[in-house]
């Protein structure tokens, strides 16, 4: 209660500005008091010069009064300095949420003036003495104060660790020796690893001028081939130029020919008309073998039409042209991996003193049903895929096969001649799902998003390219399909198949279901594009589903 009725007083005398006991205090008429130099500093910055107000309650006087040191408040502040001070000084001795308390102090407890690594106790200054005056103590070891005196505690031997006394040359020369052993390592090490950065950021150097230098070199390529391709256009163009003149040339003769036989035909036809109106019987008899006689006339078999079908022979070549870049240049790109560009990364150098760490293997292909589920993933089939006759249901999680066109807007992903359709999800990593079917039978596929959709060449049927992979399963048998090639797969028919996939392992699997998993078929590769689940159905009323064996 005393400290309490301390503050209110000290706050009762505090100035408004400084927020600080009084200094040389005044009072104005209003009655509140500031320091001298507080309120003479607030009235110097105001405004108005000719105005001056109190900072608390605004009152105003004019003029600026004249400030004198209030003794009686100077003196009940100096008298409050002194008793603050002792209370402060005397509260300082107790320990704060920071400080280290004495372990012995009952109530409020006094800040620790030591810790003893024997004892594991922090005293204050009042119960350290018997360390210092007992031979009981002698042999104890007395430190800074400390709250972590359990860090001491041997975790081998719930003991007290023993320490090292400084007569103890022989072990000191021990720890000194380890302790020398261990910078040098430490030492070594830096030397290392700033030896091991050099290379880092020569190696960054050379990634830069090596990038720089192949983008250079690619644009440089890149630049010949276009020249050689608008070479080539201009060559293609000049023998279509020609070509048609030849054949503009050839229509025009036969063109004039004609026109020529049309004005013959025209004057014959006039002869014959003259004659007929003749009443001269004599010299229509005479005059008539002449005139009635007709040159021979152009065959119309010898036109030949072929409306919008001129120089298609060239179309052809420059399509097939086209195409040829086109797989090239997705060969190539496809190709083209990280590894084609960086260099191998160095293995890191072990620690100069190791503990035994083994490298983890990749995870193997997992043994049991409940082992795959831990990679479940579930699918969805993206309606924008599906050829018009499917139609999917329970959320796109299903699919039939209808023997009628259903309404699907056009959409470039959609498949336009084989039953088929891919997931939404794109999968990559370790994954598993599982299909249902019913009816004659499925294909069960994954594929790359560049899959081809439209025309029936064998590029869009899912295992008929190299862009596929799938699994044709029946009521009798199993055919596993991967760029046109077909491989026999042995096992028991089942209406439930399981897919596992390890896409940076290059592994899919393919599992029969019933009372076990069967392993049916199993592919490595190099998988070089996110993958997508597909469904290939062949028979009207055949159904497939992704289920959710969970």
């Amino acid at each position: 209660m005393a400290q309490s009725g301390m503050n209110l007083y000290s706050g009762s005398i505090s100035c408004s500005i400084c927020l600080d006991l009084l200094k040389d205090p005044v009072a104005l008429s209003c009655g509140h008091s500031y320091c001298m130099k507080c309120i003479e500093t607030h009235w110097d910055g105001e405004d108005l010069k000719t105005t001056y107000s109190c900072p608390q309650c605004r009152k105003t006087f004019t003029p600026r009064p004249v400030l004198e040191k209030n003794v009686l408040l100077a003196e009940l502040v100096e008298e409050l300095k002194k008793t603050g001070l002792q209370a402060a000084a005397a509260d300082h001795c107790y320990a704060g949420p920071e400080d280290v308390a004495c372990d012995v102090c009952t109530g409020r407890k006094m800040k620790a003036f030591k810790s003893c690594l024997v004892c594991l106790v922090s005293y204050c200054d009042n119960h350290l003495q018997p360390h210092y005056e007992s031979p009981a103590f002698k042999k104890h070891q007395l430190v800074e104060p400390s709250k972590n005196l359990q860090e001491n505690i041997c975790s081998r031997h719930d003991e007290v660790m023993k320490m090292i006394h400084p007569t103890d040359h022989e072990a000191a020369e021990r720890v000194e020796k380890k302790l020398e052993v261990s910078r040098l390592n430490i030492q070594q090490r830096i030397q290392d690893r700033q030896k091991d950065v050099k290379l880092l950021q020569q190696e960054l150097k050379d990634i830069r001028v090596s990038a720089d230098k192949t983008v250079e070199d690619s644009e440089e390529m890149f630049t010949q081939m276009i020249h050689l391709i608008q070479n080539r256009s201009s060559e293609v163009e000049q023998q279509i130029r020609s070509q048609q003149e030849t054949q503009e040339s050839r229509v025009k003769e036969l063109q004039e020919k004609l026109e020529q036989e049309i004005r013959d035909l025209e004057r014959k036809d006039a002869e014959l008309k003259q004659l007929s109106d003749t009443s001269d019987h004599n010299q229509f008899l005479h005059n008539y073998p002449s005139v009635s006689t007709v040159s021979e006339s152009t065959h119309s078999s010898s036109i030949s039409i072929r409306p919008l079908r001129h120089f298609e022979d060239v179309t052809a070549a420059v399509k097939e042209l086209r195409g040829k870049v086109e797989d090239v240049l997705k060969d190539t790109w496809t190709n083209i991996s990280p590894s084609d560009v960086l260099p191998p990364q160095p293995e890191p150098e072990p620690d100069l003193e190791p503990e035994l760490v083994l490298e983890p293997e990749p995870e193997p292909e997992p043994k049991t049903r409940s082992g795959f589920l831990k990679y479940f993933q579930g699918i969805t089939l993206d309606p924008n895929t599906a050829h018009t006759h499917l139609v999917l249901s329970e959320k796109n999680r299903r699919v039939t096969l209808k023997d009628y066109q259903n309404f699907h807007p056009d959409h470039p992903d959609r498949f336009t001649d084989w039953f088929q359709v891919l997931s939404r999800e794109s999968l990559t990593g370790r994954c598993y799902w599982e299909v249902e079917w019913r009816g004659g039978g499925v294909y069960v596929a994954v594929a790359y998003k560049t899959v081809r959709r439209t025309g029936r060449s064998r590029e869009c049927g899912f295992g008929l390219d190299g862009r596929s992979w799938s699994l044709y399963c029946d009521t009798t048998r199993y055919t596993f399909w991967y760029n046109n090639t077909k491989t026999p797969v042995s096992g028991r028919p089942s209406s439930r198949i399981g897919v596992y996939l390890d896409h940076s392992a290059g592994v899919l699997s393919f599992y029969s279901i019933l009372k076990k998993m069967k392993l049916l078929h199993r592919v490595q590769t190099t998988f070089t594009e996110p993958l997508h689940a597909g469904l290939w159905l062949y028979n009207y009323g055949d159904t497939a589903k992704f289920i959710d064996p969970q």
